[in-house]
């Protein structure tokens, strides 16, 4: 039995990789932006599900208490979650701006 070698084709993630190139700001930065939208949007959408659950359950639609804990309590976990990343961050900020050029 023959090992093949492993070249760039060979997994996806390194295809159209140049270590040549060096990653430029705004090719660094563009993901990372993407990335917060992406969990604000997804924050976003978790309030407005528990919001939408509570209110059926508030105006005696049939829906499951259970449901809307749960809904209650992801979306809590939900925020906390995203106020510990935005601590961090400015940890982070605050962190470079003590330090001396």
């Amino acid at each position: 039995m023959a090992i093949q070698p492993i070249n760039s084709n060979s997994i996806p993630t390194l295809r159209g990789l140049d270590s040549s190139k060096k990653p430029s700001a705004s090719n660094t930065t563009e993901p990372v932006g993407q990335t917060f939208e992406n969990m604000l949007s997804s924050l976003n959408e978790s309030q407005m599900n528990s919001d939408a659950l509570v209110q059926k359950l508030a105006q005696g639609e049939n829906v499951d208490l259970h449901t809307v804990m749960i809904g209650m309590e992801e979306n809590n976990v939900n925020f906390n979650v995203a106020l510990g990343i935005r601590d961090r961050l400015v940890e982070a900020y605050r962190e470079i701006m003590r330090m001396q050029v």
